[in-house]
């Protein structure tokens, strides 16, 4: 049985990063599930179908071929054959992706689609659901958090490195008001599984927050070559 380990957490809590640096250290895959609902957006705005309409995403949403592989070990994700890796970093498709990330048939799809990649491969798995609903019975759970002060905090300095000079009172505000979108949200809210680890990275450097993920991980499988 190959081995399953969820990360979840809010926006900006690092899970992408964090969890490509535990996977390259535990020698095994990591699924970054947003890039799978950011394709599904992308496929949304390049067909003009509002991503706000759930009635129309829910129509089209299987119409999407969402694909992903790994070359040299990273992912990449495609869209009807097309490596659409770097087309879904824009913050047009990030905004879609919030909305259409709220739709349950959507999530359906995707939750589906997950479940099979992990069956495949050693995988690490991040996202807002996984420990609660796309891998429940996963040995490693954990949930990866920071005040939303710091959260918001990072994300304006990433922004800032690429010329964004969004103020920071507005990337609080849009965190927070992710996070009430995450949460509260009918179909798979945000929340922290009952038996996964709290991992507060507030105080914590990158290396810090890697170093105790992976002693999590080995605790439970053993140390790896």
């Amino acid at each position: 049985m190959p081995m399953n380990i969820a990360i979840d957490g809010p926006v900006g809590a690092g899970k992408s990063s964090i969890a490509d640096a535990v996977a390259q250290k535990l020698h095994i895959l990591h699924l970054d599930t947003g890039a799978m609902y950011r394709t599904v957006a992308l496929y949304m705005l390049k067909n003009g179908i509002d991503p706000q309409d759930e009635a129309a995403v829910s129509a089209h949403c299987g119409e999407a071929d969402v694909r992903v592989r790994y070359e040299n070990g990273e992912q990449r994700t495609y869209l009807g054959g097309e490596d659409v890796t770097g087309l879904i970093r824009t913050g047009e498709v990030s905004a879609a992706a919030s909305a259409i990330s709220k739709w349950a048939a959507v999530r359906r799809r995707m939750v589906a689609a997950q479940r099979e990649i992990a069956a495949q491969a050693d995988m690490l798995i991040d996202g807002r659901d996984i420990g609660t609903n796309v891998l429940t019975d996963a040995p490693v759970k954990i949930f990866l958090t920071a005040t939303p002060e710091e959260r918001a905090r990072r994300r304006y300095l990433q922004q800032v490195e690429k010329g964004d000079r969004t103020p920071y009172e507005q990337v609080l505000a849009e965190l927070n008001a992710r996070d009430a979108q995450d949460m509260n949200r009918k179909t798979d809210p945000l929340r922290q599984a009952e038996d996964a680890v709290l991992v507060d990275s507030t105080e914590m450097t990158p290396e810090q927050v890697v170093d105790e993920i992976v002693d999590i991980v080995e605790r439970v499988y053993g140390k790896r070559a």
